[in-house]
């Protein structure tokens, strides 16, 4: 079977596809992956097929973030999404038999999918259904179960509003009728890639929506630590890592603010620069770029990151305290998480971070077990877990090809 994956966004938006897509081929299918340019090498060489989607992720975040409010980021994405829609369909017409897709290009690839005569089915990174156990990520505060519910049906009517041009296009590319808002059908197969250990299935949540443990990226094909990494992990007791992935903050003085908290708490560092373009200076400071974190994190006493999925999922796969530093989108939703399931102080949004507060999130880290002891203990459940068989099983089980998906705008049972 021809299976085409369907991502945008950051590189934690791609990587975790990588290692589905290559179990999926192990298991006799052809995997693509669409995703943008900037992600074609991360893609073919996991060994799957790139296809391209148009722009560029780091200019959209930096946009977006720098927008002066809520209304102005939505019109900057909003902006971003009749060129994406085209992308997706121009995918999906190169020869797909099966439509994986991720939450955020959803809607355009069940459309484009159910246009084209082609099955689908979501693989979501973070919950992506409403449900009365939990406000939805992205979602401010937390509140009653009907609060959540309501709030879960809420989000998919101003998704529906946002994708609403992009949506329209399409269907008349494809003299597809106006469907009745950009949310799935009950019926609609959806599959999350984080543990039950973290993030348990709601009771609530339709029989065709699954939680299945994590998908891990798969490993770089020779890679090997740079000398001097090894040469400074050696050179010390472990020391914590600082990162903030995708986020490209506009916020004066970060630098200054590691370099502090660092000396204040009085640990060794690996920073990672990121798109942030974090510079930081100090005698027991080590600046690097790309290094896996399956390899990185687990030789780290803590890790200071911004709560995206895939690096949360990291931290806890290596078993190691976190400091989570939330920006956006789903990323208090996880920091939050990470807090209550006990493996991390309380999180410090980027926009209110001080050295004071870093130093001693640090601290609270190191010098808690609990929070060790509650991370090893969660380690060892998530790495006894398979996720990617759940979706293979799920291929294998189609047999004859599904059903195409609806277009419906059906929210989740009362």
């Amino acid at each position: 079977m021809r299976i085409l994956v369907v991502t945008a966004g950051s590189r934690g938006d791609v990587a975790p596809y990588t290692g589905l897509g290559q179990r999926l081929q192990r298991a006799g299918h052809r995997v693509a992956v669409a995703a943008h340019d900037r992600f074609a090498g991360l893609v073919r060489e996991s060994g799957l097929e790139h296809r391209p989607l148009p722009g560029d992720p780091v200019e959209l975040t930096r946009a977006r973030t720098a927008a002066p409010g809520p209304q102005a980021a939505r019109s900057v994405f909003a902006a971003f999404l009749d060129e994406l829609g085209e992308g997706v369909l121009a995918a999906m017409a190169a020869g797909t038999d099966l439509v994986l897709t991720a939450s955020g290009p959803a809607p355009l690839s069940r459309l484009a999918a159910r246009g084209l005569g082609i099955p689908s089915a979501g693989v979501y990174l973070a919950p992506g259904v409403p449900t009365r156990a939990f406000p939805p990520p992205g979602w401010p505060g937390t509140g009653s179960s009907a609060d959540n519910l309501a709030a879960g049906r809420e989000l998919l009517t101003r998704s529906g509003s946002l994708y609403a041009g992009a949506l329209r296009h399409l269907q008349v590319r494809l003299g597809l009728p106006a469907a009745p808002g950009a949310g799935p059908p009950d019926d609609w197969p959806v599959f999350h890639g984080f543990s039950p250990a973290v993030v348990p299935r709601p009771a609530d949540w339709p029989a065709s929506v699954h939680v299945t443990g994590y998908w891990w990226p798969a490993a770089p094909p020779g890679w090997r630590p740079p000398e001097v990494l090894t040469d400074f992990l050696a050179a010390g007791p472990p020391p914590v890592f600082i990162g903030f992935g995708s986020m490209t903050p506009e916020r004066e003085g970060l630098d200054e603010v590691v370099a502090a908290a660092v000396a204040r708490a009085g640990v060794r560092a690996v920073v990672q620069a990121g798109w942030a373009g974090l510079r930081v200076a100090g005698g027991d400071i080590l600046m690097v770029g790309e290094v896996p974190h399956e390899w990185l994190f687990p030789r780290t006493a803590a890790v200071v990151h911004h709560a995206g999925a895939g690096t949360t999922a990291a931290g806890l796969r290596a078993g190691v305290p976190a400091v989570p530093v939330p920006v956006l989108v789903d990323q208090p939703f996880w920091a939050d998480r990470l807090h209550r399931l006990g493996v991390a102080p309380e999180p410090l949004p980027l926009a209110e971070l001080t050295a004071d507060a870093l130093a001693g999130a640090l601290r609270s880290c190191l010098d808690r077990p609990e929070h060790r002891d509650r991370a090893t203990e969660l380690a060892r459940r998530i790495r006894a877990e398979d996720g990617a068989a759940a979706v293979v099983s799920f291929v294998e089980r189609l047999g004859a090809p599904l059903p195409p998906a609806g277009a419906g705008g059906g929210d989740a049972p009362d």
